[in-house]
């Protein structure tokens, strides 16, 4: 039987509301993606901010750290362009890679906020069980332990913000763990 991924997820909150906090991160990722904060800007900062939180979070667990994808960073940013210019948020079906979307409307989301919205799905998450509460999808890709790369990119218009970061190999696979 091939492998599945179970949960790809998305975060669709308004920052306003979940994202503009650190609840559910426990206080040494938390500190280290408040030292690396900055607003999404231009891409190289995107590359080196977006990176630096991701591999915050992994290493806590710890996991290997990622490395930058220019491939995959192309990749989401063409589904970050769709997205915002269709109106809609939702993963393309039957995606090569890991996919984690993040949405905003009405502010501005920094990669610590993005990531930190996602990280925080770790407090739903039960290692013993290898199953969530409720939302956890985000969380388990971010620390997929066999995922080597990430790209990530933004797209904006009006008031709405969307963020997509692209994994490769991706994680969430049903019936395995993250780590």
């Amino acid at each position: 039987m091939a492998r599945q991924a179970s949960d790809y997820g998305s975060a669709g909150e308004d920052i306003m509301g979940a994202g503009r906090h650190l609840a559910g991160i426990p206080n040494p990722i938390a500190a280290i993606l408040i030292a690396i904060a900055a607003p999404l800007s231009s891409a190289g900062s995107l590359e080196t901010e977006m990176l630096a939180a991701h591999n915050a979070v992994r290493a806590e667990i710890p996991v290997p750290p990622l490395a930058w994808s220019r491939k995959l960073a192309a990749v989401a940013q063409k589904w970050a362009d769709h997205l915002l210019a269709s109106g809609r948020f939702e993963h393309r079906s039957h995606p090569p890679y890991g996919e984690n979307l993040f949405e905003a409307r009405g502010a501005e989301a920094t990669p610590l906020e993005v990531v930190a919205a996602w990280a925080s799905e770790a407090a739903d998450y039960n290692y013993r069980t290898n199953l969530c509460k409720s939302k956890c999808g985000h969380y388990t890709q971010l620390v997929w332990s066999s995922t080597r790369e990430v790209g990530c990119a933004v797209a904006r218009g009006g008031r709405r913000q969307v963020v997509v970061c692209e994994y490769n190999p991706p994680g969430n696979w049903q019936g395995e763990r993250p780590w």
